[in-house]
């Protein structure tokens, strides 16, 4: 797909959420201030194939055995990384592209330094060490553009399971007691149809998760990366 209409599908399921996307050029590299040193080493690359194996380099320092299946699907794929500004913040547009030559756009926010979810913000030294250094280092979220689902959300959208909007009506008929607290649980990775892979912070230990459902029975004491690097690849190979 040519840069024009890259553009036009960005802007298709951008403009759904009221914003707007553009890509930036190299001459707008030069005046951005969000980037660190590493960030901006990485995208003054000319060369797609050199910033392509320095980001992945990033995800096997930070991630490297917790997502190996999907950096290895992205080392093999992986067509192209640069740099978008959606609705005024920088992200890198992942653009993946199959053998049958099929497209995917995956968005990765710059990673989070400051925690601005007041609900999150409270509790973060209480999550796993792994999971911090992901939004810390690698993306604040990783997911796939169209639906911003498929991956782990940003830090913003991360669902507090325990907020009275949520109707947990399926507690009623669970065939055995509650095994989390949803008071002290996020749901970092999302579907995008009502089920999560949640962290309750008192009890992960091991990166210990639940698979969480409105309409399906809660799957517990799950690794949270193995949950989550399968989940990613199923939404890559689409």
């Amino acid at each position: 797909m040519v840069q024009n209409g890259k553009l036009d599908y960005l802007r298709k399921y951008t403009k759904k959420k009221n914003g707007s996307v553009k890509l930036i050029s190299d001459m707008d590299l030069h005046n951005l201030d969000v980037l660190t040193k590493e960030w901006y080493k990485i995208f003054e690359e000319k060369s797609v194939e050199k910033r392509i194996k320095l980001i992945l380099q990033r995800w096997e320092q930070y991630v490297g055995s917790e997502l190996r299946n999907t950096i290895s699907y992205l080392k093999e794929y992986l067509d192209n990384v640069e740099l978008i500004e959606v609705n005024e913040r920088i992200s890198v547009l992942y653009t993946v592209k199959d053998n049958s030559g099929q497209v995917a756009y995956y968005e990765g926010r710059l990673p989070q330094t400051e925690i601005v979810n007041n609900e999150i913000k409270n509790v973060w030294d209480k999550l796993p060490v792994s999971v911090r250094s992901f939004y810390e280092n690698v993306h604040n979220g990783f997911y796939y553009y169209a639906s911003g689902s498929m991956g782990l959300v940003c830090l913003e959208e991360v669902a507090f399971l325990g907020d009275d909007d949520f109707d947990w009506s399926i507690i009623d008929d669970l065939d055995e007691p509650l095994q989390i607290n949803l008071d002290t649980s996020f749901g970092f990775f999302s579907n995008g149809m009502g089920t999560y892979v949640a962290i309750d912070y008192n009890n992960c230990e091991n990166d210990n998760a639940t698979l969480w459902s409105a309409k399906d029975e809660p799957e517990y004491n799950l690794n949270f990366w193995d949950v989550v690097d399968e989940w990613i690849l199923i939404g890559l190979e689409g």
